[in-house]
């Protein structure tokens, strides 16, 4: 017995409010049957293919040529179409036009004798990749994501087929007028964004976009645009939603970041911030101190400035990091219930003999020019810090790039997300050393497991987007600090941020930074299933999906842990975490077919890419392999579907029983 014949007048009544508003979109019988028909169809389609990607960090050219090549799945293409009938080179060339097609364009017409005849051959061969990656959406959605100026020459050349006789000639005009009216280039552009667009069906960025790379603000500026994606929160994406709200110590932080891994770029040129104070009153203060604990990070920054730009960072380093320790002092008094007391640590100095005293014992500073400390107020800025720090929170509460950045980051973004059967967040849920879900006291009440990732998510929001004024707002905007370094913190999870010892202390064990029982227990598969469980992630094969945490492949680590059930695909995307993993990152793929992890090489430049064709180099492992094609039907998609499909057929016999009539 089909759904439609369970329906019946009686059992309708109670919707015929919302059937009635229904109507306004399907006027009449046939609107709602060509709609069901159309829906019934879709969920027969393969299932569209999911990309994940975490802790990019900044490394906005390796982001983009991942966009750009779909983790391979471009070259894989071209390959399967193409086979023996062209060369290696030549398949390469095809390749890295429709990674980069304005730009190949260019050094195609440099060394081209006959243009016309290789116009000719691309366009052929463009329109056959272009078919073969469009064949899984219906024609509406391939219309819909089609440049307007071409749409309907590319709907024509998709679906007319060449070989048959009638059509032969037909398609080789259009390409060939093509040719003749100096259309050739923008109609490649367009054909090649295009197989783009269609390669990845939805892009999931498991958090930390932000920091340590220099190209932050052009990975959101990428994101803006994209047509499908959502990014659930790291800890240094939620560091600069603290400082877009206004925290001073979380604007610090991003300060501090950016000049310990000399990274200007992002906050100059891409969020107009005005470091110059900052430049001034370092110099200033600074200007006998070699500030050689403070030098951006080797093999990071390198070659990119100057000794005398380097000096002038390390300075500017040095200031922004004192003020940082100021400023989360007032925080830790002022909210007594985030138990960080441990973290002020500049009133344990002996400034005289220049040494710390930590529980019990002492340790000598490996600098001890600190001008700006008073011993005894050590936590009191200067009238000079209070200066900068104004000028500070004006320039990133009022540049207009970070709030439309924030805004993306808001509307696309969350703690977590269940999708398809996974359940993706950045680092972890905190748990106790049994296993169970730990209790987090967030004002007055306690919060655990999804309950604490809801109040999480909405404290930020809070911190953002309340009345300034309002006592509510102020708690949550010292909370998004909490929620950066906090040991509770779902995004942190880890006793202390030693900041203050990896800077003034040589002793490695108090720089340790100890982690969760989360990390300790994410390899056991009842503690993943009681997670999964408790995010409602139901299905045959369920995934937790984490960053985070870089996978040392390069010791031999392995990303699957908890025998497949969760998934940690940090693989060092930021070059400064290469030299651990000995990998530049993971890209998790999740196409009708099963699910695939991509393990990437160093990504050398987009120059090299564009003028050699050299492409990253990625190493494909099959996760789960499905013996039957995944459908639309099989997806949460799909379930959105056919319960549009039931009240669908509901309104069908609304119309046919006179309870709603047609508009016709």
């Amino acid at each position: 017995m089909t759904a439609q014949n369970l329906i019946t007048p009686e059992n309708i009544a109670g919707d015929l409010r919302y059937l009635q508003l229904l109507s306004r979109s399907f006027p009449t019988i046939a609107d709602a049957a060509t709609e069901i028909i159309n829906l019934e169809s879709i969920l027969n389609l393969p299932k569209g293919t999911e990309h994940f990607l975490t802790d990019i960090h900044g490394e906005d050219e390796a982001f983009r040529h991942v966009l750009k090549n779909a983790s391979g799945a471009v070259k894989r293409k071209v390959n399967e179409i193409f086979g023996n009938t062209l060369r290696e080179t030549e398949k390469k060339e095809i390749c890295t036009l429709i990674y980069y097609p304005e730009e190949k364009l260019q050094l195609v017409k440099e060394r081209e004798h006959d243009l016309d005849d290789w116009y000719l051959i691309t366009l052929n061969q463009l329109v056959k990749v272009c078919q073969n990656v469009s064949s899984k959406y219906t024609r509406s959605k391939v219309r819909k994501s089609l440049p307007k100026e071409f749409s309907y020459i590319i709907q024509e050349l998709l679906h007319e087929s060449s070989i048959e006789p009638n059509k032969h000639a037909y398609i080789n005009k259009i390409i060939s007028t093509m040719i003749s009216i100096k259309r050739a280039d923008e109609f490649i552009i367009a054909m090649c964004n295009l197989i783009q667009r269609l390669t990845i069906d939805s892009l999931h960025i498991v958090g930390d976009i932000y920091d340590r790379g220099p190209g932050a603000h052009i990975i959101m500026d990428t994101l803006c645009d994209y047509h499908n994606f959502d990014i659930q929160w790291g800890n240094h994406d939620i560091l600069w939603m603290g400082a877009a709200a206004g925290n001073t110590s979380c604007i610090a932080n991003v300060i501090r970041m950016s000049m310990r891994y000399g990274n200007l770029n992002t906050l100059e040129d891409g969020y107009s911030i005005n470091l110059l104070p900052l430049a001034t009153f370092a110099m200033e203060t600074y200007a006998e101190d070699p500030c050689t604990l403070f030098l951006p990070k080797t093999g990071v920054a390198d070659g990119n400035y100057n000794e005398k730009t380097r000096r002038l960072i390390a300075q500017m380093h040095k200031a922004i990091t004192i003020i940082q320790f100021k400023l989360e002092a007032s925080i830790i008094d002022r909210r007594p219930e985030f138990q960080m007391a441990d973290r002020k640590l500049l009133d344990k100095i002996d400034y005289e003999r220049g040494v710390l005293t930590y529980e019990g014992k002492e340790y000598p500073l490996r600098d001890t020019n600190l001008p700006t400390i008073d011993p005894a107020n050590p936590y009191a800025l200067t009238c000079e810090e209070e200066e900068l720090i104004k000028k500070l929170y004006h320039s990133f509460v009022n540049s207009e790039k970070l709030k439309k950045h924030m805004r993306c980051l808001f509307t696309y973004g969350g703690m977590y997300l269940v999708c398809n059967s996974n359940l993706l967040y950045h680092a972890s849920v905190p748990l106790n050393q049994d296993g169970s879900f730990k209790e987090v006291t967030i004002g007055n009440k306690k919060y655990k497991g999804k309950k604490l990732m809801d109040k999480v998510d909405q404290l930020i929001r809070t911190a953002y987007f309340d009345d300034d004024d309002c006592k509510d707002k102020r708690f949550a905007l010292d909370y998004v600090w909490y929620v950066w370094c906090g040991p509770d913190s779902p995004s942190f999870d880890k006793s202390k941020m030693a900041t203050f010892e990896r800077y003034f202390i040589a002793d490695k064990k108090l720089q340790k930074e100890e982690k969760g029982y989360y990390y300790q227990m994410r390899d056991n598969e009842e503690v993943c299933d009681r997670i999964l469980k408790e995010f409602n992630v139901t299905g045959e094969h369920t995934h937790i999906i984490n960053g985070h945490v870089p996978v040392k492949t390069i010791k031999g680590e392995q990303p699957m842990k908890a025998g497949g059930k969760l998934l940690v695909i940090d693989g060092g995307f930021s070059k400064a975490y290469q030299p651990e993993t000995g990998i530049a990152g993971y890209t998790l793929i999740y196409h009708s077919h099963g699910m695939q992890l991509v393990q990437h090489e160093p990504f050398m430049s987009t120059q090299e890419a564009i003028r050699e064709g050299q492409d990253i180099i990625s190493t494909t492992f099959v996760i789960e392999f499905n013996s039957q094609r995944m459908m639309v039907k099989d997806t949460d998609k799909g379930k959105v579907l056919e319960d549009q499909i039931f009240d669908l057929q509901k309104l069908l016999v609304a119309y046919r029983n006179g309870l709603i009539k047609e508009k016709v």
